[in-house]
């Protein structure tokens, strides 16, 4: 028994020595592999370095551009705002006699005052400000007509006084004109918007399959077999469209009345007209008012749901308004 013990110790402690000498070699293995990895991370911290100042120096120019607008606008309001307080300085020096002449003095401005107001809560708004320096203008205008009036009621007789009322009344017609012109201006430009809007061409709307691994897909008419709606169209060129990002929105009604969507929560969300919905699927594009195709691809709430058999009815939207239109059936 003992020597048998004694025979056993010999062949442990080689085996022990064999470990030990293997340990080495796998600890400059494993800084091998570590100081790869470092690498790796390394050259991806650069990448994202590059990317992100890219992205800054986009971002700066996009904000100089829109604070030169704003300054513009700015700067457009104040002097907007020093003639409305001219003005307003200049009606009060007007005085008169004439009771129903007085009255509509006060009425005007009390007038100013309230454009005034206007001009400091519509900061930055450049279309407000455009039509506050316009009624600015016709505003001197009639002015200009009540110094006129002013002057021939402190100055001339009872026959002149009906002069007065022929003046004020070409004024009004005159201020009318304007009025006219400027409703037809706004909806000149409101079919101008309109006309600038993108159409869209060879609208088309179909099933898709995926397969397994995700890398192919093949057409389908089977609601059972459907895993995404694949919606294509064509932009056609249009030289009145604003150039540059775009972002288009494709809305589904599905079979049953409800909107195709990934999650019904704000971010999925957007508005067209008056009206406010989710959308099955979205993509930005950069127009440069040359015809190109686009494809939007638009997919289920969860993995595990089905496509219900049906009419689905597909809008195209963009720019606040709806661009395009198509139906799907799925059998």
């Amino acid at each position: 028994m003992i020597n048998f013990a004694a025979d056993s110790i010999p062949i442990k402690k080689k085996n022990i020595h064999e470990d030990m000498s293997d340990q080495p070699n796998n600890q400059n293995s494993g800084n091998r592999k570590l100081h790869a990895i470092y690498l790796v991370i390394i050259f991806l911290l650069g990448g994202l370095c590059i990317f992100l100042s890219f992205q800054y120096r986009e971002l700066k120019v996009i904000v100089a551009e829109r604070e030169i607008t704003i300054n513009q606008v700015i700067n457009e309001r104040e002097d907007v705002k020093s003639d409305l307080e001219d003005l307003k300085a200049q009606y009060a020096e007007l005085q008169t006699t004439d009771a129903a002449l007085n009255a509509e003095l006060t009425a005007k401005r009390a007038y100013i005052d309230s454009l005034l107001v206007e001009a400091e809560k519509h900061k930055g708004d450049k279309f407000i400000i455009a039509k506050l320096k316009k009624e600015t203008q016709t505003l001197r205008e009639i002015m200009k007509g009540y110094i006129v009036t002013i002057d021939s009621l402190n100055t001339l007789n009872n026959t002149l006084r009906a002069e007065k009322q022929q003046v004020l009344s070409e004024l009004d017609n005159e201020k009318s004109k304007v009025q006219n012109v400027t409703s037809e201006k706004e909806a000149l430009q409101g079919r101008i918007d309109k006309a600038a809007l993108l159409s869209t061409l060879n609208v088309k709307a179909m099933g898709v399959n995926k397969s397994r691994n995700g890398k192919k897909e093949s057409e389908t008419t089977k609601a059972s077999k459907t895993d995404r709606i694949k919606v294509a169209f064509d932009i056609a060129d249009n030289d009145l469209t604003k150039p540059g990002a775009h972002t288009i929105y494709i809305r589904v009604m599905t079979p049953d009345g409800k909107e195709l969507t990934k999650s019904e929560d704000p971010d999925h969300q957007f508005t067209w007209g008056n009206n406010r919905g989710f959308f099955a699927g979205k993509r930005t594009i950069d127009y440069q008012n040359q015809p190109m195709s686009v494809l939007v691809y638009c997919d289920k709430a969860r993995e595990e749901d089905e496509f219900l058999p049906g009419l689905y009815r597909i809008e195209i939207c963009c720019d606040n308004a709806i661009i395009g239109e198509t139906t799907l059936t799925l059998q």
